[in-house]
């Protein structure tokens, strides 16, 4: 669609194409602005983060709690692995020295007391290694723990650990966490045996007198004593860690501490207790300092890409957790934003419709809403091949068979925020309306019925849905360029999106600010043709969006109300004439004594003069019952908004007034065409060049000079003598582009004036000349 072409003088509007949230809205309505004013920059309102470097890491990161855990894993590793070598070294001892070298030598019972202790101690490294892979087992499932949240039922195609029938009987038996408790207490009988035959052997250990000359006996008690003690040395390390173990975790409860800092609630002692158990078989198995690598971020990146829903369940509340606590989100947030594949593993579970997957798919939605609340993530997750589909999917409404419980509402609510923070950018609102079917859900979640509006029993949480469709509506309608004109099209041909926003107008009296949002997208919408006439033909939205600026409300609604009506009546012949037809140009001409709404109504005034044609000018005489009002404004005012529009407005206004109802008008204000020259002349020299705030100001005197001056010899030499002629010469020497745009997007003019401001220049300058 074309862009609305043309305006003269005050019908010239601003439309400010940048985002808007209600802070922004409130400090507009503080600085005495208007959506009607260029600026002198665009500026960009995406959040409160706006200004912060998104990714900068914070000097100090609050402590890691799980930084407990990895440190309490290498010291038990450290232990473990001195016993681990000491009994390497022992076995060695006594298969090679010992069994190997003089086996026949040794007495009877010292042979068998090392065959036992290298039996016992075989068992008890043995039940080591494996206690850590069952340790492992007993947390990879929620269900051990009580916290399953998936249904029995649910179909797969692999087995879960706990699950596991070992053997065809007694399944609680053989349990995971029960074989766990076994193998750990026949390692602490195995190593108190080996400690109770070391030291017997040791204490009471007697091999006789050996000859000189018997080589095979000679080192025979050293020997034997070199092995007790150091299976003596292996067994005491063992037991020393298992004490430290017990004094930390059964004691001292260090797994629960961990857990209430990091604040994972009542499930988190299963994703503790997980981690736990990684960093110390990494600690084990690899490099001692391999386990101090690990944080509890990382560990639920890792769990996310898992085939197991459970460590899916397990990594996603953890991550949730994280996004929503103020000591740890920022980090979280940093690290999920510059991890592309955890992002997209994100993006894919929000489209997981089962009900079985609920919660991850809920808890998904969370993240990314946090996620995307920076500017720089927002775009990283836009790029993501289908994220736009998947966000799309958490919009249905309808249900999936046999699961009429299932938490549509919830996830349309996530879907509509997840929207509505990538609309803050701009080429994401090409994005969504590129992605097929979007913009029909989102605007399908505007419609609200009269039932569900004036209910005093209506919820919060009814409305925050039609609240945030309208945010996101909005954000859309507001894009600039060619995309904002697409967008705009495309939204405003959907047939329900103007009927929807009627019934939030008519309806909404207890909900005003679902009535500003709703205004301010027709506003935005109007910028176009064709939606400007759908909006005027849609029945009863110019009459409620009258009935909202005249009758008392918010005042933010009431000058939404206003400016929506004078850009609908910009440059649109049919939108004037029904405006003429619901007879309120009364009631506009009453307005201009109102301070909330005299800027506005002049602005509607003005717009009906200029647009309406011929045909109305009976009508539009009735407007000169306003026009003391006008030139007193003009006089005494020193708002300098104020003083632009009711220029503007008075020189169409006098227009529709004979020469001696002008001379009545003059009497009844009790101010004389001198005064008013004296009073443009000033105006001119207060504005020597083009101000953002007051950009047709200029323009709007030389017209209104032009109209007094025509057929007034008398007005003429008073312009002459006041230096109207030096005034207009600094008015050609300063003109700039601000000037001959009457709509904006914010710096950048979007369509011209018909007639220049050196053309009305040389008309005014024309005139005196010609009568000199």
């Amino acid at each position: 669609m074309d862009q609305r072409s043309s305006m003269e003088s005050q019908g010239g509007v601003h439309l400010k194409m940048t985002n808007f949230s209600p802070q922004r809205f409130t400090q507009i309505q503080r600085e005495n602005t208007s959506i009607f004013e260029p600026q002198t920059s665009i500026e960009t309102t995406h959040s409160s983060n706006t200004n912060r470097t998104p990714f900068s890491r914070p000097k100090q990161l609050s402590r890691a709690p799980e930084k407990k855990l990895t440190l309490f894993a290498l010291r038990l590793a450290i232990l473990e692995k001195a016993a681990t070598g000491l009994g390497t070294l022992g076995f060695i001892w006594a298969t090679v020295v010992l069994l190997g070298g003089f086996p026949i030598g040794i007495d009877k019972i010292d042979f068998w007391l090392v065959t036992i202790i290298l039996l016992v101690e075989s068992t008890r490294v043995f039940s080591r290694s494996h206690e850590l892979e069952w340790q492992h087992q007993a947390t990879w499932s929620l269900a051990d723990d009580g916290f399953c949240s998936f249904d029995p039922i649910t179909m797969s195609r692999t087995w879960i650990s706990s699950d596991v029938p070992l053997l065809p009987y007694g399944r609680r038996v053989f349990a995971s966490s029960n074989i766990s408790k076994f193998l750990y207490w026949l390692q602490l009988v195995s190593a108190a045996c080996c400690v109770f035959i070391s030291v017997t052997r040791l204490v009471t250990h007697n091999v006789g007198e050996v000859s000189t000359l018997d080589s095979d006996k000679m080192n025979r008690k050293s020997a034997l004593s070199i092995f007790y003690s150091l299976a003596l040395a292996e067994a005491t390390l063992f037991l020393l860690e298992k004490t430290y173990w017990e004094w930390n975790v059964m004691y001292k409860k260090m797994l629960e501490t961990v857990n209430e800092e990091l604040e994972l609630g009542h499930t988190g002692m299963i994703s503790v207790k997980r981690f736990f158990y990684d960093s110390y078989s990494k600690s084990v198995n690899r490099s001692i300092f391999d386990g101090l690598q690990m944080d509890m971020v990382s560990f639920a990146m890792e769990l996310l890409n898992s085939n197991s829903s459970d460590e899916q369940l397990i990594g996603i509340r953890i991550l949730e957790r994280f996004t929503a606590n103020s000591k740890f989100f920022q980090d979280t947030l940093q690290r999920i934003g510059i991890t592309l594949s955890v992002m997209e593993r994100l993006v894919e579970m929000l489209n997981w419709k089962d009900p079985q997957e609920e919660e991850i798919r809920m808890s998904a939605g969370k993240i990314i809403v946090k996620l995307v609340g920076k500017k720089q993530n927002a775009l990283r997750v836009a790029g993501i091949p289908g994220a736009m589909e998947s966000i799309s999917s958490l919009l249905q409404t309808e249900l999936i068979r046999d699961h009429g419980d299932y938490d549509f509402w919830a996830f349309n609510q996530l879907g509509l925020l997840i929207l509505k923070k990538l609309a803050r950018d701009h080429d994401n609102c090409g994005k969504i309306g590129n992605t097929r079917g979007l913009l029909r859900k989102i605007i399908d979640f505007m419609n609200a019925e009269k039932g569900l509006l004036k209910s005093q029993q209506t919820t919060e949480s009814q409305i925050s849905k039609v609240k945030r469709a309208l945010q996101v509506v909005k954000m859309l309608v507001s894009s600039t360029g060619v995309t904002g004109t697409q967008l705009r099209t495309e939204i405003s041909e959907l047939v329900f999106t103007i009927s929807y926003i009627r019934d939030i107008l008519k309806y909404c009296e207890n909900h005003p600010r679902l009535q500003k949002l709703g205004i301010d997208i027709l506003t935005s919408l109007a910028l176009e043709d064709d939606a400007t006439e759908r909006i005027g033909g849609t029945g009863g939205v110019l009459k409620e969006l009258f009935n909202i600026f005249f009758v008392e409300t918010q005042n933010d609604v009431r000058i939404a109300a206003g400016e929506a009506l004078g850009m609908l009546a910009f440059e649109s012949k049919r939108n004037c004439h029904r405006i003429l037809k619901l007879n309120i140009i009364h009631k506009l001409s009453d307005a201009l004594e109102s301070p909330l709404l005299r800027v506005n109504a002049a602005r509607i005034l003005r717009n009906l003069c200029i647009y309406s044609g011929t045909g109305y000018f009976e009508e539009l005489r009735t407007i000169i019952t306003a026009a003391p009002t006008g030139l007193r404004e003009i006089m005494i005012t020193n708002e300098i908004k104020l003083q632009e529009v009711m220029v503007g407005l008075a020189a169409h206004m006098f227009k529709f007034m004979t020469y001696e109802e002008t001379n009545a008008m003059f009497k009844r204000s009790r101010i004389n065409d001198e005064e008013l020259s004296f009073k443009l002349i000033q105006i001119l020299k207060k504005h020597p060049k083009p101000s953002a705030k007051t950009p047709r100001i200029r323009r709007h005197v030389i017209e209104l000079a032009i109209w007094m001056m025509k057929d007034n010899i008398k007005n003429i030499q008073t312009f002459k003598n006041l230096g109207m002629m030096e005034e207009l010469e600094v008015v050609t020497d300063t003109t700039s582009e601000l000037e001959s745009f009457n709509i904006f997007s914010g710096a950048i003019g979007l369509s011209r004036y018909k007639i220049s401001i050196h053309s009305l220049v040389k008309i005014a300058t024309k005139l005196m000349t010609n009568h000199s």
